[in-house]
């Protein structure tokens, strides 16, 4: 695949971005490369080879969630500039329109 002008215009279109000369040049030759790297895995022998889903075969390799060192109710709130004993007050973010 040739990286040219027609396909930067396009891929900037898709993306909505602007390039000016220098970056357009940049991006002409940075895909290229990607291109080629890609044509060049292309060349290697695959027969006989499954396709990988993973990495590796560890699944799951996080721990347990366990609750450990909970902060109670008063000492979450003891800092909070505002609350009501119960809940952090906080100032309203969503404002209906009145249309």
């Amino acid at each position: 695949m040739q990286v040219d002008d027609a396909l930067i215009d396009k891929l900037s279109r898709l993306a909505m971005l602007d390039f000016d000369g220098a970056e357009r040049e940049e991006l002409k030759a940075d895909l290229q490369k990607m291109i080629g790297f890609v044509d060049k895995l292309k060349e290697l022998d695959t027969t006989g080879i499954e396709p990988l889903l993973h990495i590796t075969s560890a699944v799951n390799v996080l721990r347990e969630d366990e609750p450990k060192n909970m902060l109670t109710k008063e000492e979450a709130l003891q800092n909070a500039p505002l609350h009501n004993g119960d809940f952090f007050l906080v100032p309203k973010v969503i404002k209906k329109d009145d249309a």
